[in-house]
């Protein structure tokens, strides 16, 4: 299928919503948490769809959002400090800043804290202004290096601005986040790096390596906004499926939410009884259940809502049950966990009549084997009547062959 790259009209309101879809409003005695926006990497200047969420979630023109990038190489490591190519810290702020302001925000400000200015992380004037905002965008880069500049090392303690972040996303501040920034949000057992390959040949290792091959994750995590899952980035165009399942059943959580580019998980009420998700964005995102043996695997597109309590998605009104009427079998992958290769696998089978399909490593010393088959509750949606745009219940397996 032809993923969608339309930048998609209109945005969410900041009504919360409850366990069963229903509004529930909340009260000025139970102030919930604020909305989460976790983006799976790459966003596109025009995917309004995102941006504009996060603008309107933190209040439009009288928004005051605070922009973090200190998962970004600072101006002294950057070569290009100062020029037009520069991809620095200062320079992402600035280049955040400026697109945020042009969705609307009111008041748009760089939190001055990366590895060259770390002490400004306990600079009480900061946690002063900080105090003020209605929402916060997290750049993308390198996670750890948030929990290097906005955290005290193996304490895991916050920081003065970090701590007022935490007060404000309490009161009701949103937080969104690409990349790095999304990834930073989750609680314990965060990842660190690694690919899909090396991580079923060699497992998962507890640490921050320096060789992008070890697939690690860090024990204490991240800042711990969101806690009903693992978080992983650039999930399908980075074939992230192997590492993602094998990071979960190392730390034994018991879902993943995989994260597609240009593509967010739109939280409300995190870490309550109230908590919901909903995607927004041009591709999808995944939901790895692993409370049983077989992992499940649902994919989920623009529109659609997670219900984590229930364990339960509700798809939008414009897609329709697939009736599939192909029943070719579906060809196999020789490189599985190649860009968008497992993603597009399983939505080639839930195009079809057939019951399983089959992808393989290009890597043959050892080969794993990955195996999707429909489950009882199995059910494909679509878009256009003849390719899946979502599913749930794939089951997924893998072996060593």
């Amino acid at each position: 299928m032809t993923r969608r790259r339309a930048v998609l009209a209109g945005t969410l309101g900041a009504t919360t919503l409850g366990v069963l879809g229903r509004a529930v409003p909340a009260t000025a005695a139970a102030p919930r948490p604020g909305p989460l926006v976790l983006v799976g990497g790459g966003l596109s200047d025009d995917n309004a769809a995102i941006y504009q969420t996060i603008v309107d979630l933190a209040g439009g023109d009288r928004a005051r959002i605070g922009v973090l990038t200190a998962a970004s190489v600072p101006p002294s490591q950057d070569p290009d400090a100062g020029t037009p190519d520069a991809s620095n810290s200062a320079a992402n702020g600035a280049y955040y800043s400026d697109l945020l302001r042009s969705y609307g925000a009111g008041q748009v400000t760089w939190i001055p804290v990366d590895l060259d200015t770390i002490a400004n992380a306990d600079d009480p004037a900061l946690a002063t202004q900080i105090d003020t905002m209605t929402g916060f965008f997290f750049g993308g880069g390198d996670q750890y290096r948030y929990v290097t500049c906005l955290l005290h090392g193996d304490a895991h303690t916050d920081s003065l601005v970090m701590a007022a972040i935490r007060r404000r996303h309490q009161a009701g501040a949103v937080v969104a986040g690409s990349s790095a920034g999304a990834e930073i949000q989750q609680g314990t057992d965060m990842v660190t790096g690694g690919e899909s390959y090396n991580a079923l040949r060699d497992g998962c290792q507890p640490g921050y390596f320096d060789d992008p091959d070890v697939s690690g994750y860090l024990p204490a995590g991240g800042f711990g906004l969101l806690s009903s899952g693992l978080i992983d980035t650039h999930f399908s165009a980075y074939g992230r499926l192997g590492r993602a399942l094998q990071l979960a059943r190392t730390t034994l959580h018991r879902r993943v939410y995989g994260l597609d580019p240009d593509t967010a998980l739109l939280v409300h009420s995190p870490g309550t009884a109230y908590e919901t998700g909903r995607v927004v964005g041009v591709n999808g995102v995944s939901i790895l259940d692993l409370r049983n043996t077989t992992a499940r695997w649902s994919y989920l597109t623009d529109g659609a809502a997670y219900h984590p309590h229930a364990w339960r998605a509700v798809l939008p009104r414009q897609l329709k049950i697939l009736r599939p009427v192909r029943g070719l079998p579906v060809p196999s992958s020789d490189d599985v966990f190649a860009d968008w290769a497992a993603t597009d696998l399983a939505r080639q089978l839930a195009s079809c009549t057939a019951p399983t399909a089959v992808g393989y490593t290009r890597q043959t010393d050892p080969q794993f084997e990955v195996a999707l088959s429909k489950l009882p509750g199995f059910c494909a949606y679509t878009d256009d009547s003849i390719n899946a745009a979502s599913f749930v219940d794939l089951a997924v397996t893998i072996r060593r062959r």
